[in-house]
C-alpha cells in the first residue's frame, strides 16, 4: 500500500496545499519522482525548479520528465540546494519538497549534510510565499546517522511561531529509523 510511504504521504499534503499555475521547487531532485508531481501540481502555467549535485540526478529526472512529457515543466540545476537563492527570488514559491539523506540506488557516500541542509532550508523559508509550505523527508540512521536530522529538528523547533506552523509526524510502530515527514506552512500577512 502506498498509504504508508512517506513519499505518498509528503505528495498528499502538498496536493492538499497546491494551485495549478505555482511556482515548485525539488530541493533534492534525486530520481526525478518528486519533480515529476510537482510538474504535475503545476499545471501548464506553472513551473518547477530542481536541483542536485550529481550528474546523474540530472539525466534519470530529465528522462522521466520527457517520458511523461513533462520536459519543458521544469528547470534542472545541477547545483546545491543551498544555492537555491541564485535562482528564485524571495517570496517566489508555492512549495519547497526537500528529501534528505542520498540518491535512491547511487551512492551512499554522496548524501545531504547538515551544514549545506539547514543554508538550503533557511534560504527556501526566505523563498516561500507567504501561504507557502515546505515539506521535508528526513532519513536517518545508517549511512548517513543522526547528526542532520537532529540539527534539523533544532531548527525548525525555533523558528518563531507567528511566522511559520512547523509540524512532525512518525511511524510510531516502526523500528531501524523510519524516515520523518515534516511540513512547514510559512503564516500569511
Amino acid at each position: 500500500m502506498k498509504q504508508s510511504q512517506i513519499t505518498y504521504w509528503c505528495h498528499s499534503i502538498l496536493s492538499s496545499q497546491a494551485k495549478p499555475g505555482g511556482i515548485y521547487v525539488d530541493a533534492t531532485m534525486g530520481n526525478g519522482n518528486d519533480t515529476l508531481f510537482l510538474c504535475r501540481l503545476a499545471g501548464s502555467e506553472g513551473h518547477v525548479w530542481a536541483f542536485d549535485i550529481q550528474e546523474r540526478a540530472l539525466i534519470s529526472t530529465k528522462s522521466l520528465l520527457a517520458k511523461h512529457g513533462y520536459d519543458q515543466s521544469a528547470t534542472l540545476i545541477k547545483d546545491s540546494h543551498e544555492n537555491m537563492d541564485h535562482y528564485l527570488k524571495p517570496g517566489s514559491a508555492d512549495a519547497i519538497c526537500f528529501n534528505f539523506g542520498y540518491l535512491p540506488g547511487g551512492d551512499h557516500s554522496i548524501a545531504t549534510r547538515p551544514d549545506t541542509s539547514l543554508a538550503a532550508i533557511r534560504k527556501g523559508l526566505d523563498i516561500l510565499k507567504p501561504g507557502g509550505m515546505m515539506s521535508l523527508c528526513i532519513y536517518s540512521g545508517g549511512d548517513t546517522g543522526f547528526e542532520e536530522k537532529e540539527c534539523i529538528l533544532s531548527f525548525l523547533k525555533q523558528l518563531p511561531a507567528v511566522q511559520y506552523t512547523v509540524i512532525t509526524n512518525e511511524y510510531y510502530n516502526r523500528g531501524n529509523c523510519p524516515p520523518l515527514p515534516v511540513f512547514v506552512f510559512k503564516q500569511e500577512g
